[in-house]
């Protein structure tokens, strides 16, 4: 039953890890608003593949809610009906949440597959949570925790709205991906506590303090990464979006600041693999944050000196999330070895001489 919970565990983290990698998607090419209403797209369920089928047209059926684009604007039809020969302003209300009304396939349908990855990652963690009603006899935690990734799945949804709602603002976009993560280390903490206790694992004072610092630090840096992305962006508007060697030209402090602290990111995780290394401690998940970080440094020296070739800006974001995941991964695997080795003291304590 154990086994087959952390199946299930590991199986939404990875969804969750590809709606990351979607949105990461969406923002490189800019399908953010592909869909500007919530949760339909263009009042559709299957999105529009076609501008045609958003414009008004006489004899034809429209149910409640779907939308067309008329003068430059979104139009939401109030009931369902079928068109006469003539517009009639009185069959449509406008649409209020937002002004943006622009049509783009591509962008569309980017934005909505992101939609239907969420939906999956949404379903997967309901499933989890079901399942783990059959551990609150032993393990109330596993359940609370199961239906506290619910709760953030449902709270993400509405986050998504509302980046929608507000057409993008950085400081929601910001949210949205913290909250991200967030629900990154609830199935994280699910997989790791119902794993079986390795005895691989020596304790080291302090250890659990400077992963977590290095932690931090890596949270730091992904949310000025995200500040420095909504930089990009509004460079490219300026200079469009074939003029890629100009999209870091006036840098403001987010860059530079966000550039410094790569060393700091860089300096820390060095330090912990050479005390792991150096008194074999055994946390061997330190090699895989060491191999992220080289991708991402790979990822963030190419953006800046190559001119951002084709994908380095959705790897950076996903290799950075999953960066996270494992150093969080990390502090769970020092904890754990901490408390073994307070109740083996306790146990066993050491004569006074």
């Amino acid at each position: 039953m154990q086994e087959r919970f952390r199946r299930l565990a590991k199986i939404s983290l990875v969804l969750v890890y590809l709606v990351i990698a979607a949105g990461a998607i969406v923002r490189m090419t800019g399908s953010g608003m592909g869909c500007p209403d919530w949760p339909k797209c263009f009042g559709y369920y299957i999105p529009p593949t076609e501008v045609g089928q958003l414009q008004w047209q006489p004899d034809k059926e429209f149910e409640k809610g779907q939308v067309i684009i008329a003068d430059e604007a979104l139009q939401v039809a109030k009931a369902d009906f079928r068109t006469g020969m003539e517009y009639t302003p009185e069959n449509w209300v406008p649409y209020t949440k937002h002004d943006y009304a622009i049509f783009n396939p591509w962008h569309t349908w980017i934005e909505f597959i992101n939609r239907l990855f969420g939906a999956l990652a949404g379903l997967a963690t309901l499933v989890l949570a079901v399942f783990s009603f059959r551990f609150w006899q032993t393990n109330k935690k596993i359940t609370l925790f199961s239906w506290l990734v619910v709760l953030g799945m449902g709270f993400q949804a509405w986050l998504g709205a509302t980046v929608v709602y507000s057409v993008l603002a950085p400081a929601k976009i910001t949210v949205h991906m913290v909250m991200a993560l967030v629900i990154v280390t609830l199935l994280i903490y699910l997989i790791h506590t119902t794993k079986k206790p390795s005895e691989g694992f020596i304790y080291q004072k302090k250890l659990g303090t400077w992963l977590l610092a290095a932690l931090v630090v890596t949270m730091v840096q992904i949310i000025l990464g995200t500040q420095v992305r909504h930089f990009v962006d509004e460079r490219i508007d300026v200079v469009g979006e074939t003029a890629n060697h100009l999209w870091l030209s006036d840098f403001d402090w987010s860059f530079y600041v966000h550039r410094s602290f790569s060393i700091a990111v860089v300096v820390l995780n060095l330090y912990l693999a050479r005390q792991i290394w150096k008194h074999k401690l055994g946390f061997s998940k330190i090699n895989w944050v060491l191999g992220l970080l080289a991708i991402e440094i790979a990822t963030g020296i190419s953006m800046y000196y190559l001119d951002f070739p084709f994908a380095t800006q959705p790897v950076h974001l996903i290799i950075a999330s999953l960066l996270f995941g494992v150093q969080f991964y990390l502090v769970l695997e020092v904890l754990r070895a901490k408390t073994r080795h307070l109740k083996s003291s306790a146990q066993h304590p050491t004569p006074d001489l």
